[in-house]
């Protein structure tokens, strides 16, 4: 009798019966579907419940998770689940081409404060390679930069450098009284703010290989005059561009490039007076090692103190300089002084005991330096990268002896105190200074990129997205409300302007009791991070691909209509090839 063959395919060669195969499943078992299920709803939990979270670590933790729970699962549904085999590999190979493709044809050409990347195709051209030279017109008269105004804006920050506009109110009610566009035109990559002195506003900004000094008229947003450095920077995290904001004193610019180039300039023309390559002063070689120790960027705006220009100096890992001062008039060094590497932030002028004081927020402290020989009077700890959790935002002196801090990356804000013992100063008995904290709430006011200002015993500033009001002396949050993004804020008498992360610009009421936005509109298109410009009635916005001219209607009176005094004044009207 033959074998029957269904016996025979299941019995081993020497006649023992083989197991049968085990089924394959078509849906996942526990094992797989319970830490997928555990991933998804950890993603859930931090963009529901988790919010006051960084951002930009929510979003990568995010990203992450849900990434590996779709591998987990499309690993199962490959090797393991009971479908067609047919099926499986067309799966697969889909998952492998959604993959390739975006990487092969897109590129990541930058990410917002929150790590959200902006893509761009790969063969298209930057937008700042994009722009002509800048050139201003052949019979373009000097300007005039030594007529200062009582409404001027002549450095980061504003006059007192404290990112507010004294003695202006503005009109609160957008919907009757609108701002008004005076013009809207492209420009250069970078972070850079206006400074404003009379009818002109000077920036900084990059063109293809070229980073610039561009003085424009601010009635018109006609080119005054360019200085041009042979000098880029760039980075995915970072973006293109110069950071720093120029200075303008005496008629004399001081701007300080990204790359570490230092420069005075003439006012009326943009000639150099005096410039310093600070990369090669601190030793830094190649240039390129600056990204080192400094990701993003150099981005202190100039300080001057009487005939000083004091900026952070940085260098090598190691052997870094805090602070330089140089002769604004000739370039020539005064001091250097500090030990610790630099930050994103800007050094300050304070008077602390009746003593003035250069601040200077470090990559790990905060340090109070004597103007007149840079010596650290006192140091405050102030834990920060430069490469990865940096102090980007600017010390506050609530009064002559309390300083306030505020970052991002989870640090939140503290209040500290100077405190000196010893005599005012003679030199039988040296003055010892020592610090304080008296208070530090790490989930309140993290300002990643911005900075905060104060009216009414109360901080407002943008903390992680949102704008948030607190208590100047306990730090107890008052509200939190209002979603901006990673943008900049700006103190106009009793009124806050907010100029989101995407070129939206708000009017917020600076009212500790309640939040109560007034107006909004949409000033300039694509990431903005730069900082706002005011000098009444005409604030002036930018970011990396554009920037414009607003007038702002006033509190008690009709929009003044008369351009920023110029004997000529060029056409306000915005032009339509711009």
């Amino acid at each position: 009798m033959s074998e029957n063959p269904a016996t025979a395919a299941s019995q081993s060669p020497a006649g023992v019966p083989s197991p049968a195969p085990r089924p394959r499943r078509r849906v996942p078992p526990w094992f797989v579907a319970a830490p997928v299920a555990c991933l998804l709803l950890a993603v859930v939990l931090l963009r529901t419940v988790l919010i006051d979270i960084d951002p930009a670590i929510r979003n990568i933790a995010s990203f992450v998770m849900s990434f590996v729970a779709v591998l987990v699962l499309l690993a199962w549904f490959v090797l393991r689940s009971g479908f067609a085999r047919g099926l499986r590999l067309g799966v697969l190979t889909a998952a492998i081409l959604a993959v390739v493709v975006p990487a092969v044809v897109l590129k990541v050409e930058s990410f917002n404060g929150s790590m959200v990347p902006t893509l761009r195709w790969r063969w298209t051209t930057p937008a700042d390679r994009l722009l002509p030279a800048a050139q201003a017109a052949q019979s373009e008269p000097p300007a005039d930069l030594t007529a200062t105004t009582d409404h001027d804006f002549p450095q980061f920050l504003g006059p007192n450098r404290d990112g507010a506009v004294p003695g202006v109110e503005l009109a609160k009610n957008w919907a009757t009284t609108p701002p008004e566009l005076v013009w809207r035109q492209p420009i250069g990559a970078g972070w850079s703010a206006f400074a404003v002195v009379g009818p002109y506003a000077v920036t900084m900004e990059q063109r293809g290989p070229d980073e610039l000094v561009t003085c424009y008229h601010a009635a018109s947003g006609e080119l005054a005059w360019v200085q041009s450095t042979a000098t880029r920077h760039e980075s995915t995290l970072g973006g293109v561009g110069p950071r720093s904001t120029p200075t303008i004193v005496d008629g004399k610019v001081y701007a300080l490039g990204a790359t570490g180039r230092l420069r005075c300039l003439d006012g009326a023309t943009g000639t150099v007076v005096w410039q310093k390559d600070m990369l090669a002063e601190f030793g830094v070689a190649p240039p390129e090692a600056d990204m080192d120790a400094i990701a993003w960027g150099r981005a202190g705006s100039p300080l001057v103190v009487g005939d000083l220009v004091v900026v952070p100096a940085g260098g090598p890992n190691g052997s870094a300089v805090s602070l330089v001062a140089y002769d604004r008039h000739t370039g020539s060094e005064t001091w250097r002084a500090g030990e610790t590497q630099i930050s994103y932030a800007s050094p300050s002028l304070f008077n602390l005991l009746g003593v003035p004081t250069i601040v200077s927020v470090n990559e790990s402290n905060v340090t109070g330096h004597d103007p007149h020989t840079g010596a650290v009077l006192w140091q405050e700890a102030w834990p920060g990268s430069s490469t990865t959790a940096a102090n980007n935002s600017q010390a506050v002196a609530l009064d002559d002896h309390r300083i306030f801090l505020s970052k991002g990356y989870g640090g939140g804000c503290k209040l500290f105190e100077v405190q000196v013992e010893g005599n005012s100063g003679g030199a039988a008995e040296p003055r010892t200074w020592k610090t304080d904290t008296l208070w530090a709430v790490p989930a309140n006011m993290q300002t990643k990129f911005t900075n905060v200002v104060r009216r009414d015993g109360a901080i407002f500033g943008l903390s992680e997205n949102v704008l948030e009001c607190i208590d100047q002396e306990t730090g107890k949050r008052h509200w939190k409300r209002g979603r901006y993004g990673h943008g900049q804020v700006l103190l106009v008498g009793d009124a806050l302007l907010v100029l989101g992360e995407t070129g939206e610009l708000a009017l917020v009421a600076a009212d500790p009791g309640q939040y109560e936005e007034l107006g909004k509109l949409q000033a300039l298109e694509g990431k903005t991070w730069n900082n706002l410009a005011f000098s009444s009635p005409y604030l002036l916005v930018r970011n990396g691909q554009e920037a414009a001219c607003f007038r702002l209607p006033l509190a008690g009176q009709a929009a003044d209509k008369a351009a920023p005094s110029e004997d000529s004044a060029p056409d306000a009207s915005p032009p339509e090839n711009r």
